[in-house]
């Protein structure tokens, strides 16, 4: 899934800045490719002090910081994909980066996250058994097998 990821995603940037140039030129095309990557540093530079701040609100607050970290993580990964050249990354870096859609990323990212989470952890407790009533005995040092 991955190898078909990293092979179709060259191919579908190249296929939309084809497109794009035949309607506005490839100059200007180039243009706004490389428009992207100061556009991206300085959203990433004001959406991430802007997500710092909020962070340490949060701890100095004494709040679980849960909700600011993980706008961290989608600001630092937008403006990362803002920084590497193509349309389709620019939009999502874009769309990861303003914070009204950010919120919608974020909610469902925690919806998967939670899900995934609550699936893995009923199949982990179903394969070992736990002493969880606190029943267990100790058992004297020269019965213990070598």
């Amino acid at each position: 899934m991955v190898l078909l990821l990293l092979i179709l995603w060259p191919i579908a940037e190249i296929y939309v800045a084809i497109q794009i140039a035949d309607v506005i030129g490839v100059l200007p095309m180039l243009l706004l490719l490389i428009a992207g990557w100061p556009v991206g540093l300085w959203a990433l530079h004001s959406q991430g002090r802007a997500a710092w701040r909020a962070l340490s609100e949060a701890v100095a607050a004494g709040r679980p910081p849960g909700r600011e970290v993980l706008n961290g993580a989608l600001v630092v990964l937008g403006g990362l994909l803002m920084l590497v050249p193509g349309f389709i990354t620019d939009a999502i870096g874009a769309f990861l980066l303003l914070p009204p859609t950010r919120a919608i990323a974020r909610s469902v990212l925690v919806r998967n996250l939670h899900s995934r989470v609550v699936v893995r952890a009923t199949r982990w407790g179903g394969r070992y058994s736990y002493d969880v009533d606190s029943t267990a005995t100790d058992i004297d040092q020269p019965q213990l097998r070598s």
